[in-house]
């Protein structure tokens, strides 16, 4: 109260108040201390000022406070780029008419865009891409008369061939098989040999004949006779040597003949009624055969490999109608079983891709399929080859329209495994798959559900690991897969049980390739790493 006058102490408060209104002017301003000063502001905040009077941030960096942010990389390089174009802290600063100034003496020194109703030649249209004038400099050399140019420098470069010598550290290639192989390599060579008695009968017809004196018939209706299981062996051909069979193809509808291909790259076709002899080889491929189709008709087929290489072949002639490089290699190739579109294949790469080819056309490409994740593993045509369904390693199942690339139907489930073989059931309403956790698994292709019969699952063999090749009998009553214990497994479709089990390979060795003839009743037809293939009655 000293600002207003000194008052007694003992001075009642009431008159104290009288005396205080007495000495106040009108003019006198309310007094704060330094602690109202330094008061935070109270009451609610505007949010569209930035207010920073009140209290300063402590300096984290030498000029002053620095705060954490993020911006996109795209963000960064515009502004970092905008930057060196005006000039940095550490440059001279360049005005906007002297930047002008450069880049039209820049533009001056490139050639004419040229006339865009030019395409080719003098004064065509280059655009953009033209040219900067580069004036080159060459040094001027007097050449005297009787100097023969260039003749010194062949002078040095036959001195340096002199002095190279000989270090015999270098391994040279060994002979004989390799050599062959580069030399298929580089050529593309495909030779063909015929094996057989005699290549035309009295008739002058080829193997290509289907047989009519064997007392029953190869040309009836597929499955229209009942099948029983096989259960000895009647005949074993050994035409490749001991090395692995890979692929296995019985002849369309009648099965009279067997295509067969090795882990040498090379296939033949051998006959399974008469005198049951080796017919032809083609050689073509330097790696591993991966697999082979028959078209509809047989007259033509495909050979895939590990050379990364299909093949087109003429069955009768053994010619190499067509060659295809793929790029990838090729685990499954399939022939479009339907009239219109016969001439046209697929195969599944081990790039993710589905590639459609025509056989009549070149190596270009005519649709690709490309949504899988892993390499593709089985392709099988469904709802008479509008559609079909493809299985790869990322452990999905997709279906696709004929030759549109968006598939139709994904079935990717948490518990699947990885499907790596198919067969179709006789009646056309499954497609039998080869499981990776040593199952056979029924998808549905009937209808437009395509999902997994959970109730029908044949266990009991040991596939995982492997590519064991599957099939079922024409009847479509058994269902009979390879194992790599050297075993063939048969079961009943319906009832998903074991019925018989027939050793192929007792001192072990896996069964790749299996096939039931689709004319006799019990013929059956098993292959794999001991290169063996025993037909079975």
């Amino acid at each position: 109260m000293s600002n207003f006058g000194d008052y007694p102490p003992n001075l009642p408060v009431r008159d104290a108040l009288i005396l205080r209104e007495q000495a106040t002017p009108d003019h006198a301003v309310v007094p704060y201390t330094g602690e109202d000063l330094a008061r935070p502001h109270l009451g609610p905040a505007n949010p569209f000022r930035d207010d920073t009077s009140g209290t300063l941030k402590r300096k984290n960096v030498l000029t002053g406070t620095a705060e954490e942010t993020y911006i996109s990389e795209h963000t960064f390089r515009s502004k970092h780029r905008a930057v060196e174009r005006k000039g940095g802290p550490e440059r001279e600063y360049i005005s906007g008419k002297e930047q002008k100034e450069i880049n039209k003496k820049l533009r001056s020194e490139r050639e004419a865009k040229g006339n865009a109703t030019i395409a080719e030649g003098d004064g065509a249209y280059v655009g953009p891409w033209a040219r900067y004038k580069r004036e080159e400099e060459y040094e001027l050399v007097e050449v005297e008369e009787g100097d023969e140019i260039g003749s010194e420098y062949e002078e040095v470069v036959e001195e340096e061939e002199d002095e190279v010598v000989e270090s015999g550290m270098m391994v040279k290639a060994p002979l004989g098989n390799l050599e062959r192989r580069r030399e298929v390599e580089e050529l593309g060579e495909e030779t063909t040999v015929f094996h057989g008695s005699e290549e035309y009968d009295y008739l002058g017809r080829t193997y290509m004949h289907i047989p009519q004196d064997l007392g029953f018939s190869l040309t009836k209706e597929i499955g229209s006779t009942t099948n029983f299981v096989p259960k000895k062996v009647v005949y074993t051909w050994k035409h490749h040597s001991g090395r692995a069979v890979t692929a296995l193809q019985l002849f369309p509808e009648s099965s009279h003949l067997g295509l067969s291909g090795d882990a040498d790259g090379q296939v033949k076709i051998w006959d399974v009624y008469r005198g049951r002899e080796l017919l032809r080889t083609f050689s073509g491929h330097n790696k591993a055969i991966t697999d082979l189709s028959f078209n509809s008709e047989g007259r033509k087929f495909l050979s895939g490999g590990f050379d990364r290489k299909i093949r087109l072949w003429d069955t009768e002639t053994g010619q190499c109608l067509n060659r295809f490089n793929c790029g990838k290699t090729p685990h499954v190739i399939k022939f479009n079983p339907g009239q219109e579109n016969a001439h046209e294949f697929l195969a599944g790469l081990s790039d993710n891709r589905i590639v459609q080819y025509d056989s009549r056309a070149g190596n270009e490409t005519v649709q690709e399929y490309d949504h899988h994740l892993g390499a593709i593993n089985t392709l099988e045509f469904i709802d008479e080859s509008r559609r079909f369904m493809s299985t790869s390693d990322d452990r999905s199942l997709r279906v696709w329209e004929y030759g549109i690339p968006v598939e139709i139907k994904t079935v990717s489930e948490p518990d699947m495994f990885a499907l790596t073989k198919s067969t179709k059931h006789p009646s056309g309403k499954y497609v039998l798959y080869q499981c990776s956790d040593n199952s056979i698994v029924a998808y549905s292709a009937g209808s437009d559900k395509f999902k997994q019969n959970r109730k029908k699952a044949w266990r009991g063999h040991n596939t995982a690991g492997s590519a064991i090749g599957l099939t079922c009998s024409p009847d479509g009553q058994f269902v009979v897969s390879g194992d790599t214990g050297g075993s063939v497994y048969i079961w009943d479709f319906k009832k998903c049980k074991v019925l018989s089990k027939l050793v192929v390979d007792g001192g072990g060795g896996s069964v790749n390739c299996v096939a039931w003839s689709q004319q006799e009743t019990s013929k059956l037809f098993t292959a794999g790493a001991k290169g063996d293939i025993k037909m079975w009655d």
